[in-house]
């Protein structure tokens, strides 16, 4: 809107404040528009006419209303000196005959002037008064206006009947719809069927100066058909008579809270279903008070009495031979010393349960425990159950040892047994074979049948011979104690095939046998299981006139396995089951020697020292068997 320059120059006047511009500049201004006045007094009328002070009055007027009170003064001195000292001249001199006309024409004029400058000054900080008042009721209702239109809380006025005086974009942001079609709806069409009837019925209470206002939480139907949750406060504004004038409706979008609060629920309600699946309380306490509190109603599943109870309380419910154990622990643990673990006991109506609790400790910046919060569980079944445990295992170990002990005597027997019916089967062999020689030295004319006759009865009772020596070899390789000592498998294997060259030079064998081969086991044992391995692959690569025997190792899954390997007759593995089985051969006895008890008696070995043994073999590409004897390798 246009405003009128005279009213503009009005606004300016009044609005004018002097002190917004340093002193002398007032006063600067002020002697210039003295000065001004002066010379268009001596310039536009004559010094003997009358009215002497009536221009420079003005001036003082003008400087007073731009420069405040002091500049309207310090103009009126100004003024009259010039009219008293500088109207005619001579100049310096008083223009006045009369003294004494002089005198009340100044002081006249000083009083006028001090009452009008005051005037105007007293105007102008009224005027200044005024228009500060009207800018803070400006602001001030801005300000209102501000709050309602962007307060983050719905607000809105309403006429008593419902319909709408003024209503802030939040409202319509909660609920969903524009400004417009809010102000032609009723609340009712907005608000949950289920909390009309609640809020119509405090409206009508609020209308019977029963209440001046009210607050629920209430949920209104969002334009995309949702369910909003809202804390609402409705105040009544009633006029002087006391008759309502208008409503007051304040709303706070509470959906998130109602969600959280239903989270909360929901995961309340499934910790206490953990807690009674896992058999379980939690609670927390008070180090100060030294009071327990059980979270999440846990104490119902421990069958606590009740789910708030002091120290001295629960050390009375402690069984007396944990007492002092509990209280030690607990008192190292406030000192951050000790974790709080232990299972002990609780006596409830004269019975023993057991739990096993377990706490940690929130501190203050000086490390001082001020809470603990830790879980218990009920451990009374698990108890009876290790103890019943330890009850079998002590019969059980008893039973061993009766049983271990029963085994040891008939495997004593066994032996001695084993020793009497080698010593009684020799004795007989002995004199079949001492009465076959004797025939044959006796009757050396012995020709035709007869003589193949004594030479098989000597064979055979000499292969009975080797048949016990056997038995009683492999009875000795399974027993007596491991005797764990560093072996060079390197050495033992390069000592044996040289023995075995030895006592059949005529044989060409190429030999490789890895060095360093160390191991911690029995030194005797692992003798056998050289010889034994090595024999074989000697005796089955006869046929082969490029014979090639190799030891080494090698890592299989982390293992440690040391092969023997040959590239001789070898042997169909359709019938490897029998390779290790006492007296079975996989060859014809022409084809090669031997009773079949070598492999038997080095997976026993191999057994003993809890590792393995494998073979590996075709018919007429050799064969290979690895062993690991689980047990400490040495560099």
């Amino acid at each position: 809107m246009t405003v009128p320059p005279l009213q503009r120059v009005w606004q300016r006047v009044t609005a004018w404040q002097p002190e917004q511009h340093p002193l002398w500049t007032r006063l600067l201004v002020a002697l210039a528009l003295t000065l001004l006045a002066a010379w268009m007094r001596v310039a536009l009328a004559p010094a003997e006419s009358g009215g002497r002070f009536i221009t420079l009055s003005l001036a003082a007027a003008l400087s007073a209303l731009y420069g405040g009170f002091l500049a309207g003064m310090f103009s009126t001195v100004v003024g009259m000196v010039v009219i008293n000292f500088f109207l005619v001249k001579p100049y310096f001199s008083l223009v006045f005959e009369n003294p004494a006309e002089a005198f009340w024409l100044n002081l006249w004029h000083l009083m006028t002037q001090l009452v009008v400058v005051g005037a105007i000054a007293l105007m102008q900080r009224r005027n200044w008064d005024l228009h500060r008042a009207t800018e803070q009721i400006r602001r001030g209702k801005q300000q209102l206006e501000d709050t309602f239109e962007h307060s983050a809380t719905g607000m809105a006025h309403s006429h008593i009947n419902g319909g709408w005086i003024r209503i802030n974009q939040t409202y319509c942001d909660i609920i969903g719809y524009t400004k417009d079609e809010v102000l032609g709806m009723h609340f009712r069409d907005f608000t949950h069927p289920d909390d009309l009837d609640l809020d119509l019925s405090q409206f009508h209470r609020a209308l019977n100066d029963e209440i001046d206002h009210y607050s629920f939480e209430k949920r209104y139907i969002h334009k995309r058909g949702h369910v909003v949750w809202a804390f609402l406060t409705i105040s009544l504004v009633r006029k002087e008579s006391g008759e309502a004038d208008y409503v007051i409706a304040v709303v706070q979008d509470i959906t998130a809270l109602k969600l959280t609060e239903q989270a909360l629920r929901t995961s309340e309600r499934l910790l206490s279903q953990a807690h009674e699946l896992a058999g379980l309380a939690s609670w927390q306490a008070d180090v100060a008070t030294h009071r327990f509190v059980t979270l999440a109603s846990s104490h119902r599943v421990l069958g606590l009495p009740s789910a708030e109870f002091t120290g001295e309380e629960l050390l009375a419910l402690t069984h007396p031979d944990d007492k002092d154990r509990a209280m030690n622990l607990w008192t190292l643990a406030l000192q951050g010393k000790a974790v709080y673990q232990l299972e002990y006991r609780l006596l409830f109506g004269g019975e023993a349960r057991w739990f096993s609790v377990r706490a940690e400790f929130e501190r203050d910046a000086s490390g001082r425990a001020v809470r603990a919060l830790g879980v218990t569980r009920d451990i009374t079944e698990r108890k009876h159950n290790e103890m019943q445990i330890q009850q079998l295992n002590a019969s059980l170990e008893q039973r061993i040892q009766s049983r271990t002990e029963a085994l040891k005597a008939a495997y004593d027997e066994l032996e001695s047994y084993s020793y009497a019916v080698a010593h009684d089967l020799r004795s007989p062999l002995r004199i079949i074979n001492g009465f076959a020689q004797a025939l044959q030295e006796d009757h050396p004319i012995l020709a035709g049948e007869s003589l193949p006759h004594l030479q098989r009865i000597m064979a055979a009772s000499k292969k009975m011979g080797e048949l016990i020596d056997a038995l009683l070899t492999l009875s000795q390789f399974s027993r007596g104690e491991l005797q764990r000592k560093p072996v060079n498998i390197s050495a033992i294997a390069t000592r044996l095939l040289d023995e075995f060259a030895g006592t059949d030079p005529q044989r060409k064998v190429r030999r490789q046998i890895e060095p360093g081969l160390h191991v911690m086991a029995d030194p005797t044992l692992v003798e056998a299981l050289m010889q034994n391995l090595l024999h074989n692959a000697w005796k089955y690569t006869a046929q082969k006139e490029d014979a090639f025997i190799r030891v080494h190792a090698e890592d299989v899954q982390g293992q440690r396995r040391f092969v023997v390997s040959d590239n001789g007759a070898g042997f169909d593995m359709a019938r490897a089951a029998k390779l290790f089985q006492p007296f079975q051969r996989l060859h014809m006895p022409h084809e090669f020697s031997g009773i079949g008890i070598g492999l038997a008696t080095s997976l026993r070995i191999v057994q003993r020292h809890g590792g393995e043994l494998q073979a590996k073999a075709a018919p007429g590409q050799g064969a290979t068997f690895s062993f690991s004897l689980n047990t400490r390798l040495l560099t």
